[in-house]
């Protein structure tokens, strides 16, 4: 296997054949119908044959393209059923999966990170890779101290892929556009961009795994490796074994599928309260669910594992109370509140003037977990919104072209996105509204005294 691409001139080639790519195989149906082949066939086959370059492509050249390629899978639940099936495998196999890079390639960041005697650290080091994400691959050891670590190894030239690889993806952004009907892809692309030197930063992923790692301590519900070690391009935590969100996705029981949603909810909303970060990269490669030490206690004693901390959003405060109150205004029906805090925080531009009850009416849908004492989430739900939002036709989708997204909400709203969609992939039930009451500010009544 060769080292990660870094010339920018191969890996544009490779990502300028996607789109070319997607227009040949549109004619070789068009060719399979003319000759006969039904419709039904013609195009599961197509799709089954696109899915499959895309894994190709995204996960041979890791980078930007695979972190893109990760950023969709969570998303696939909006697609339609006859779509969405042959996407499915590609995608999630994105989430755990890459070709790993070679064993000599590893040994010479470890030598350049470490020093020439790296291998005096570790009792034990597996030179095959456990695990490969976009811009590292994990290996599992043994530190000198006994203790089992997870050591992640960055690629060389991982920046410049990253940056290549998603100035290019930009610029075809509208052709990968309806593989998430509803999404703009455009600004999901431009965001990864502009979070490339803090994800490529250790020091910064550790720091945040660290204040992760001690607030969650002691924390029955939610566990955090802690950091062992940094250099430059490695970063060694502890080892944390567990079955990937992706299993209790395509295997789990319901009460597994149940407990993992709830503590995912239950972690995205807790997480910027106790800590003042946002974990921003929630597709399921970064979760674990850990069985309890009683195992008599079934899936209620579960706990849930996290990893990869590279993407966070900074949140002093923790999430801005407007989110809270606006979700229970809206949830009360009083849309003239709703609007003006709307209006206030920028969601409305000066120049746009919009009924709020429309707005209301547009936002209710959306909001229905936060209403449900308990919610089913599923992919039928999220593809009814997906439609609702993409159909040019329809009331939301045009209203939805005059709102606005404030920078400092943005990450938020595609963390909170991606969150619906693995909840939705798990086909979870979820007590949503206890998690929002006791986590998100604004959520519940001020106390009068």
């Amino acid at each position: 296997m060769s080292d990660l691409p870094r010339k920018a001139v191969t890996r544009t080639a490779k990502l300028a054949a996607l789109p070319l790519g997607f227009a040949g195989r549109a004619t070789w149906g068009l060719g399979k119908r003319i000759g006969g082949r039904s419709a039904e066939l013609v195009a599961r086959e197509l799709q089954q044959r696109t899915a499959e370059q895309l894994f190709k492509v995204l996960g041979e050249l890791k980078g930007g393209a695979m972190k893109f390629g990760q950023a969709l899978s969570v998303f696939e639940s909006a697609l339609p059923e006859e779509v969405a099936g042959p996407y499915r495998a590609a995608l999630t196999k994105l989430q755990d999966a890459a070709p790993p890079m070679p064993t000599r390639t590893v040994h010479a960041v470890l030598e350049e990170g470490l020093g020439a005697e790296w291998r005096e650290l570790f009792l034990e080091f597996e030179d095959k890779p456990a695990a490969a994400a976009s811009i590292g691959q994990v290996h599992r050891a043994v530190w000198h101290d006994g203790r089992e670590v997870a050591v992640k190894v960055q690629y060389p030239g991982a920046g410049e892929a990253l940056l290549s690889d998603l100035t290019q993806l930009s610029r075809f952004a509208r052709l990968l556009g309806p593989l998430v009907p509803g999404m703009d892809i455009k600004p999901l692309i431009a965001e990864m961009r502009d979070r490339v030197s803090e994800e490529l930063d250790y020091a910064l992923e550790a720091e945040a795994q660290q204040i992760h790692a001690e607030e969650f301590a002691d924390d029955p519900d939610v566990v955090v490796p802690a950091v062992v070690h940094r250099a430059e391009q490695i970063l060694v935590t502890e080892w944390m074994d567990g079955v990937p969100l992706a299993e209790v996705i395509a295997y789990g029981t319901e009460a597994q599928r149940d407990r993992a949603g709830q503590l995912l909810a239950r972690f995205l909303f807790s997480g910027p309260a106790r800590t003042g970060l946002l974990h921003a990269d929630p597709h399921p490669g970064n979760f674990r669910l850990l069985p309890g030490a009683d195992e008599d206690e079934g899936p209620e004693g579960w706990r849930l594992g996290v990893l990869d901390f590279g993407t966070v959003d900074r949140l002093p405060g923790g999430l801005p109370e407007t989110i809270g109150t606006c979700l229970r205004m809206a949830v009360t029906g009083e849309a003239e509140t709703v609007y003006e805090l709307l209006c206030a925080e920028g969601f409305v531009k000066e120049s746009v003037a919009l009924d709020p009850d429309a707005v209301l009416e547009y936002l209710l849908p959306i909001i229905e977990p936060a209403e449900a004492e308990a919610f089913a989430f599923s992919r039928g739900w999220m593809r009814t919104q997906a439609a609702r939002i993409a159909d040019p036709r329809s009331p939301a989708h045009q209203l939805g072209k005059r709102l606005n997204l404030p920078p400092s909400y943005l990450l938020i709203h595609r963390v909170t996105l991606s969150t619906i969609g693995v909840l939705c992939q798990l086909n979870a039930t979820v007590r949503l509204r206890d998690e929002l009451a006791e986590w998100l500010p604004g959520f519940e009544e001020p106390d009068p005294a």
